[in-house]
């Protein structure tokens, strides 16, 4: 089946339609806090604490609130985590100092750390095994489009009327996102068990089900280390568009709306990438390619030239992380899936906190351009090693087969 004949189904079409009002509220709060905290401070660790605090309690739900995405019920998650978001943006109009603004992107960054993974880990519930690579493209497609649609959004609301107009129109984004998850029956996204034998132990074996997997370990390890050259594409964008480039808030706007663009291409045309080469080299290349576009770009005089090699590279990120979520999937059955997404991403958002530490540091010491560089470099590590990790296709634990945690890492009594 197609991905837009997937959109036939009504349910789908409202978890479609609320995933895309949640994104671009999302990634359109991005920038306008990046650039008012920015504005104020003109600082790169200003920038850095705030992407840090943005997912920082995705670490520490990963690492002690994982368990409840499989206990809970899934859409009653995600509806609460929206309207808290709803709440933070219609407050954040009346704040006027940075530390404020800050904090209110941290409570924003819990109600974040509990959507996503219920999403990702009650998608496989709403679709047969066989058309879960379409939908993952599907979804993964939505949620990039809202990131070429809601930096372009903000950066003519900031260009207009400053980040207040960006953030009112954010938290109505979150409203429409509750009043359509709403009508999805809370079956759906969630796990026909409920069986639990303690929250710590639930969570142990969330631990244990990841260190099992060859599929999952491969996940853990590669995205560590492309996170760590997140970290420094992230934090040093927009001293680059709006001091190596002189681009301003419309040119940094625009690399982000680039990426968006990129990662909404890749993920269109990851089922296509996965089919046709397989997992592993599909995986290793896309992290190549990404590797390409950003050490281009690091490099570029003109923003004109920055702009299709993000989209270049990023279309290789869009690839990969369709893959990710695939190989997350099939790697973990549906009673334990919320707990390895949420293993997972605590693990690879804590290195990618530290290394937003370092590149906020290293932002402001040598530059921008040099902090891309570096992202390029450890990005090619990343695909090296997903080319070793890959090689032969050997990713077991695919959860259709393997309905639990495999013998050898089983938790006794």
């Amino acid at each position: 089946m197609s991905q837009l004949a997937l959109l036939r189904e009504p349910q789908l079409r409202r978890l479609f339609l609320a995933t895309l009002g949640s994104g671009v509220g999302t990634y359109l709060a991005a920038i306008a806090l990046t650039v008012d905290v920015f504005d104020r401070t003109g600082s790169g660790a200003w920038v850095s604490a705030l992407l840090i605090v943005e997912f920082l309690p995705v670490i520490a739900i990963g690492l002690t609130a994982g368990p409840l995405i499989d206990r809970l019920s899934r859409r009653g998650l995600m509806i609460v985590s929206d309207l808290a978001r709803f709440v933070v943006f219609a407050a954040l109009p009346f704040v006027d100092s940075p530390g404020a603004i800050v904090a209110l992107a941290g409570i924003a960054g819990v109600a974040t750390g509990l959507f996503r993974p219920a999403v990702l880990a009650g998608m496989p519930n709403f679709v047969p095994d066989a058309e879960l690579p379409s939908a993952n493209s599907l979804f993964q497609g939505v949620e990039n489009l809202a990131w070429m649609i809601g930096p372009l959004l903000a950066g003519v609301l900031l260009a207009i009327s400053g980040p207040s107009s960006a953030y009112w129109a954010n938290a109505v984004t979150f409203l429409v996102s509750a009043a359509l998850l709403a009508r999805i029956p809370a079956r759906l996204l969630r796990s026909e068990e409920r069986v639990t034998k303690g929250h710590w132990r639930d969570l142990r074996e969330g631990f244990a089900l990841v260190l099992g997997s060859r599929a999952l370990v491969t996940v853990l390890v590669v995205w560590s280390i492309v996170s760590l050259g997140n970290a420094g594409f992230n934090v040093a964008e927009v001293a680059l568009a709006k001091s190596s480039l002189g681009a301003g808030d419309l040119g940094f706007a625009a690399i982000v709306g680039a990426s968006g663009l990129g990662l909404t291409i890749g993920s269109f045309i990851a089922n296509r990438a996965l089919d046709r080469f397989g997992r592993g080299r599909t995986y290793a290349g896309s992290i190549a390619l990404l590797a390409a576009g950003v050490g281009g770009a690091a490099v570029s005089p003109s923003i004109w030239l920055v702009l299709p090699l993000v989209v270049l590279a990023t279309t290789g990120n869009g690839i990969a992380v369709v893959a990710n979520i695939l190989l997350v999937q099939r790697g973990a059955p549906d009673r334990f899936r919320g707990r390895v997404f949420t293993v997972l991403m605590s693990t690879t958002y804590a290195v990618l906190g530290l290394g937003m530490a370092a590149a906020g540091v290293l932002t402001n010491t040598v530059g921008p351009r040099w902090v891309w560089g570096g992202a390029a470099l450890t990005y090619l590590l990343g695909a090296v090693v997903a080319a070793v990790l890959g090689r032969g296709e050997a990713f077991p634990g695919d959860a259709s087969v393997d309905a639990d945690i495999p013998q050898r890492v089983r938790l006794t009594a």
